[in-house]
C-alpha cells in the first residue's frame, strides 16, 4: 500500500493482527467507560445513604 491507495479492508485487518488490535482497542475502551460510570454510580449511592441517614437522625430527634 503506498501513499495514494487506501483500502479501508486492510486497514481493519491491520496487517494480521486485527484481533489482538481491535481487541486492546476494545478493552481499553471498557476500562474507560467503567472509570467513568462507576463513580458516578457510587455518587448516587452515597448520597442516598447521607439522605436517609439525616432523615434518621431527623426522626430520632422528634420522638425524644
Amino acid at each position: 500500500m503506498n501513499g495514494s491507495e487506501f483500502s479501508w479492508s486492510e486497514f481493519l485487518h491491520m496487517g494480521g493482527y486485527a484481533t489482538f488490535v481491535w481487541s486492546s482497542y476494545g478493552l481499553a475502551l471498557v476500562m474507560v467507560v467503567f472509570n467513568i460510570v462507576s463513580p458516578m454510580i457510587e455518587r448516587k449511592r452515597v448520597i442516598a445513604r447521607v439522605k436517609r441517614a439525616i432523615k434518621r437522625e431527623a426522626n430520632s430527634r422528634q420522638t425524644s
